[in-house]
């Protein structure tokens, strides 16, 4: 067994991308392979089949690898709750939240379970692709690191560093780099990988050779920019429009980006969808003509609610209403819609309680034990019953007559045998103005995606419809072609060869 760390020289430089692309191009040629995360920092998180939680990126690259997730390939996520605080995800499970400074001290703790998940992981593949978090050059986080080159050095493997040409200053980026890690840090990066590359490559080919004289490191690749490449987002939410909302016919979506949203992924369904207009609101920007307004996910509902309501997004809501317009909340944006939410135990925060919009008839209250299940269920309406699945990740418990009228009923058992079968799940109003489910991913489903856009008023139609796993499937062998034609591939082996 071997491993290789794909490093970047700054957030976003396309570490994610770059792994998920390695991980297919080497399952495709018949190596067992899987993706390795120490550390990450994201609010967009995935369920695995054995009921832990690992960042969603780190799913999807276990995805383009043909295996399943497992914690023990994002050993550590943290979940931003404020800018100074996370919970920590340990091997799937939540330990609670601590500010930054207490789990730089945790640190020490934290790297005995990376290291542990990474030695059960060398057991059971060929080859597994790291990733790391950030840039290896933060010199302020280099004591105790555990997401790049801390990790690199314990277990001695080679680095691919990767800079992200798109951005600008990519020579900057590759040399200031190199020049703040340490010697021996400098020694294990094999390669320099270009990123998101544009126009003609003959133009930049001077400056490879001035950067290969001056580092002595090869570039082993350029990666053009992919255009119209969707795939799930480590964190980071895109802001662009995948459709004209004014176009006819169109299902007019508009979603408030929370302060604290997560699991954006929900999204990504809807803004393929032919027939779907998703426009995303930011803070103090007037809200479009709509047909519906999502409330997603949040990773501290109270503090969102506060800033929903701040915002002006009570009033928008209520008019929106009185116009016949539609409202779903997903997650924390279902617990948003009850007359209450608390936090007596400041399990996402301050401690404290505050009113919801009070358009369903339930209160939610945030408690000690985090549900982390895959579920399937079935949503039935006016023309029939289709299956429908998804995931849950949340604290909070949800009560009142609302729940009398549930969105979903559940099917089977979730994970370690709970009874599911007729349990019923989330809320529509008698009107059925308003609904509410805690299930992540419930879009992601053809069928499921065509019925709940059908309840949220759009026409039936004959067109084409959304398969969001199939859709991830060809962008990732798009994403894993661009690896083999641009990257060399001879010398990526090379380096995840075993000696000897």
């Amino acid at each position: 067994m071997t491993t290789l760390m794909v490093q970047g020289t700054t957030s976003d430089a396309g570490k994610s991308t770059v792994v998920a692309g390695l991980c297919r191009a080497l399952h495709r040629r018949g190596i067992k392979v899987a993706p390795f995360k120490p550390q990450n920092m994201a609010l967009n998180s995935a369920v695995t089949p054995e009921g832990g939680e690992v960042g969603r990126s780190t799913a999807l690259q276990a995805q383009a690898a043909g295996v399943a997730p497992h914690v023990d390939m994002n050993p550590v996520l943290l979940k931003p709750e404020s800018d100074r605080g996370a919970q920590v995800i340990l091997a799937g499970k939540s330990i609670g939240s601590m500010q930054a400074l207490d789990y730089h001290a945790y640190k020490r703790r934290a790297r005995e379970t990376v290291l542990d998940c990474w030695q059960r992981l060398s057991r059971r593949y060929d080859v597994i692709i790291a990733e790391g978090a950030g840039s290896p050059a933060e010199i302020n986080l280099r004591e105790g690191d555990i997401a790049n080159m801390g990790f690199a050095e314990a277990i001695d493997c080679p680095v691919l560093l990767v800079a992200d040409i798109d951005r600008g200053g990519v020579f900057a980026q590759i040399c200031g780099t190199l020049a703040l890690v340490s010697a021996s840090e400098r020694s294990r990066i094999r390669g320099l990988v270009i990123n998101r590359f544009r126009g003609d490559i003959s133009l930049l080919e001077p400056g490879l050779e001035w950067l290969e004289e001056r580092e002595n490191k090869p570039v082993l690749g350029v990666l053009p920019y992919l255009s119209g490449l969707m795939l799930d987002a480590e964190d980071s939410l895109s802001l662009e429009q995948c459709h004209d909302g004014d176009a006819q016919g169109m299902l007019k979506v508009v979603v408030p980006v929370l302060p604290r949203i997560s699991n954006h992924t929900d999204l990504d369904p809807l803004r393929l969808h032919p027939r779907v207009a998703v426009s995303l609101v930011g803070p103090d920007q007037p809200m479009p003509e709509a047909d519906v307004i999502l409330l997603p996910g949040s990773k501290n509902t109270l503090a969102d609610m506060q800033w929903l309501r701040a915002q002006g997004w009570e009033s928008r809501i209520q008019r929106h209403l009185r116009y016949g317009g539609r409202v779903l909340g997903i997650c924390g944006g279902f617990q948003m819609l009850g007359e209450w939410i608390n936090d007596p135990d400041g399990i996402e925060g301050t401690p404290g309680g505050n009113p919801g919009l009070g358009l369903l008839e339930m209160t939610t209250t945030m408690v000690p034990g985090k549900q982390l299940r895959r579920v399937n269920g079935r949503l039935s309406t006016s023309t029939g019953t289709c299956s429908i699945h998804g995931y849950e990740i949340h604290n909070g418990v949800s009560r009142g007559p609302a729940l009398e009228r549930p969105l979903l009923i559940l099917d089977g058992l979730g994970l370690e045998g709970q009874g599911l079968e007729g349990h019923s799940e989330g809320a529509i109003s008698a009107d059925g103005q308003v609904m509410g489910t805690y299930l992540h991913g419930l879009f992601d489903g053809p069928d499921a995606c065509e019925a709940l856009l059908a309840l949220l008023g759009l026409a039936p139609s004959e067109q084409r419809r959304v398969d969001l796993d199939a859709h991830r499937e060809r962008q990732l062998d798009r994403l894993a072609d661009a690896v083999e034609a641009h990257l060399d591939m001879d010398a990526v082996l090379a380096l995840v060869r075993p000696q000897g």
